[in-house]
């Protein structure tokens, strides 16, 4: 171990630089002796790494909503290489790299914290070893030393014998006691921080490589910390203890305020939007807001707790827009109760009926025109109409034996296509 800090030495200055200053502020308040000094300094150390990790983190949580992206693309592959494992593995590497991510991201804070932690290991060891290091000089070094937290010396271990514990002013037990209650503590957050991970916040619908990884770390994790706590100080065990209860906070948070989509956490978290949401019908922050969007553009592919909390807007008689806002269901709305994202229909208009025509009217209408030989039933009609005319113009007297030939003759011709519809022989008019 002392082999692998000594590669990270050129951060022990800055480190104990770090620790100095914390240790003068609360010093002046709980005195330079103190194991609160020294603790409070450990553990202020602590806040100040992870402020400042916090932007890589966001790119954790990031990197983490890109692989649930790739969900469906990873059971394709699955059901479509069942059979294969090796040829299922390439594929999944080339959906990685075409989506520009990696299973891996999510340990990277932990490999950026790794310098800082064998650095103070390094600063720890070289105080238990009676020795400067960096801005901790002689005067520094024996206030150090005199530090107790609960009874047990900051530089002391759990593996260390009696000879060297009570040169630092403990007991054995004390020493014992102490360092075996931190190595639980942070062996069991390590733990909980992890299971509440992949029970919580892991789209279950689908196993990855990711769900194996981290169910893997679950377990891998709490175990190194059992085994190699009990070489570590008790200062460097103040300082993961640390580290993990701000692990496990902030895990807690993002679970609780952007759950994984399709997870437990995602189900508890809609919930609790439409139930406020119903209450008061106003996106309050632009995170809610592309919530929203993110639901109305997925369409008929969102899932059950998805499905569950656009139909309760309907329930109460809201919809998601388009927009991200959520509004009444009448009006502009865009999202259809269980189904995809729509635009109201315009109103169609009303089919005017033609007006009626007199039978003046529709006879001076236009005919097309017709080939030779071929009559219309209209025409026919009307020739028929002025036939019967005739005749009872030619028996009444009215009109001379020439006008009668004519009108005659035309009967004659119009009377066949009447009489043929008829079903009768006309006769003609001479005979009569």
């Amino acid at each position: 171990m002392d082999t692998i800090a000594s590669l990270f030495s050129f951060i022990t200055t800055p480190v104990s630089w770090v620790i100095v200053q914390f240790h003068k502020l609360y010093g002046a308040l709980f005195g330079d002796d103190t194991g609160w000094a020294w603790g409070l300094s450990i553990v202020s150390l602590v806040i100040l790494i992870r402020i400042c990790l916090i932007p890589l983190f966001v790119k954790q949580i990031k990197a983490t909503r890109a692989m649930q992206t790739l969900q469906p693309e990873m059971k394709k592959i699955q059901e479509r290489y069942k059979n294969d494992k090796q040829r299922q593995s390439e594929e999944m590497m080339k959906l990685y790299k075409d989506a520009g991510t990696n299973p891996l991201a999510s340990c990277l804070p932990i490999l950026l914290q790794s310098p800082f932690f064998f650095a103070l290991y390094h600063v720890l060891n070289s105080i238990a070893s009676n020795k400067t290091i960096g801005f901790i000089d002689e005067a520094l070094l024996a206030s150090a030393q005199k530090a107790h937290i609960v009874g047990a010396p900051l530089a002391a271990k759990f593996t260390d014998n009696a000879d060297k514990i009570e040169a630092l002013g403990s007991s054995t037990t004390n020493v014992h006691i102490v360092t075996a209650i931190m190595i639980v503590l942070m062996s069991a957050s390590q733990f909980f921080t992890q299971r509440q991970l992949m029970t919580k916040n892991v789209d279950t619908t689908v196993k990855t490589p990711f769900m194996q990884q981290q169910k893997m770390l679950m377990y891998v994790f709490p175990i190194m910390f059992a085994v190699f706590g009990i070489n570590f100080p008790v200062g460097v065990l103040v300082y993961w203890l640390t580290t993990n209860l701000w692990t496990m906070g902030q895990q807690m948070y993002v679970i609780r305020q952007n759950p994984t989509p399709g997870s437990k956490a995602q189900a508890a978290f809609l919930e609790r939007f439409l139930k406020r949401i119903t209450m008061n019908p106003k996106v309050r922050n632009k995170r809610e807001r592309n919530l929203v969007k993110a639901i109305v553009a997925k369409g008929r592919d969102r899932n059950e707790y998805e499905r569950k909390f656009v139909n309760g807007l309907t329930k109460a008689g809201l919809a998601a827009q388009a927009d991200g806002t959520i509004g009444p269901k009448s009006g502009t709305a865009v999202v259809e109760e269980d189904g995809e994202p729509a635009e109201e229909a315009p109103a169609q208009p009303r089919r005017q009926q033609p007006k009626r025509q007199s039978k003046s009217q529709r006879q001076a209408q236009p005919t097309a025109p017709q080939r030779p030989g071929q009559r219309t039933r209209a025409s026919s009609g009307r020739a028929a109409g002025e036939s019967t005319t005739s005749l009872e113009k030619s028996q009444g007297g009215s009109e001379d034996k020439k006008s009668s030939g004519r009108q005659a003759g035309k009967s004659g011709s119009t009377g066949q296509a009447k009489s043929g519809r008829k079903g009768q022989k006309p006769k003609h008019p001479s005979k009569k």
